[in-house]
């Protein structure tokens, strides 16, 4: 029995929305306006089980925070489906922390969203400021943290709240070396206990030595899934040959996928808009052809 399957997956962002558009789009019915649609991720398929620690990996920009974000359920999916069973936590840097509040109002109020009773989080409280290290600093507003702290407050909590699927989104990138160890071996008490993990990093080495599976996710598409050896190998290749070239022509090449990814994202969607787009056309034109019919009969009567 799977424990997280990603069946399909598609997540689409608008990214022609500005201000003056957004407008368009509300008083024309979309006849003045025309999205330009983005897949972050398209067809997205896999599943792990209860157990699994899984590695996500990809260059910045491939969709790997979006991929994290859909499995902890901060965000929906466009298209398709995510099957979870079970109770999910983000830790990220940031993830649901209020900047206006204090370290210590946001472990209650996280605590609570989690589905904690006063009781649970005045019991938890004291072992969450432990393992932060924070201190005096939990009395301090969150706007006040750096992304170190930010990191600490939010794995703290997440652990504390016993989840069934934990995803780390690059939590531990940030702070020292001792911190993330201790992190690290926290987790490995959830992998003892039959949790399932998403580690979202860079560090292929942590990934080798935590992860049973990997998933490689390649400016929003699904390059590789499976054993995190193999896709490891097949990431670490690749990220061989990136380095190797010149920051020139990194930049290059990182535009031209982005482009491909941009152009892909057109034609999925463009023939379908243009039946939308021609169908708004005639209704509106068929509208104001009845408001003129009428407003020429309304002048014959008084004249």
């Amino acid at each position: 029995m799977y424990k997280v399957k990603v069946d399909n997956v598609s997540k689409i962002y608008d990214i022609n929305r500005n201000r003056i558009q957004k407008v368009l789009s509300l008083i024309s019915f979309g006849w003045l306006y025309k999205a330009k649609p983005f897949y972050a991720l398209r067809d997205i398929n896999f599943e792990v089980h209860a157990g699994d620690s899984v590695g996500i990996l990809g260059l910045n920009g491939s969709g790997k925070t979006t991929l994290s974000d859909l499995i902890a359920e901060a965000t929906v999916p466009s298209k398709g489906n995510i099957h979870i069973n079970g109770r999910t936590s983000l830790i990220a840097i940031s993830a649901g922390l209020n900047n206006e509040l204090t370290g210590e109002e946001n472990i209650r109020i996280k605590c609570l969203m989690h589905g904690l009773s006063e009781k649970d989080i005045n019991d938890r409280y004291d072992d969450i400021l432990k393992f932060s290290e924070l201190g005096d600093f939990i009395k301090q507003p969150i706007k006040s943290y750096s992304s170190g702290m930010r990191s600490r407050l939010g794995f703290a909590i997440a652990i504390h709240t016993d989840p069934d699927i934990l995803i780390v989104d690059e939590a531990l990138s940030v702070g020292d070396e001792t911190f993330a160890n201790k992190c690290i071996d926290r987790m490995r008490d959830f992998q003892a206990q039959g949790k399932t993990i998403f580690f979202v990093s860079h560090a292929t080495g942590q990934i080798r030595q935590f992860c049973n599976k990997a998933v490689w996710v390649q400016y929003g598409e699904m390059k590789q899934f499976g054993d995190m050896q193999d896709v490891v190998k097949s990431y670490a290749e690749f990220v061989g040959q990136y380095k190797n070239l010149t920051r020139d022509e990194q930049i290059e090449y990182k535009d031209k996928m982005v482009a491909e990814q941009m152009a892909k994202s057109q034609r999925l969607v463009l023939p379908k808009e243009k039946i939308n787009m021609l169908s708004v056309a005639v209704g509106s034109g068929l509208f104001l052809l009845m408001v003129l019919g009428i407003l020429i009969q309304v002048f014959t009567v008084f004249n």
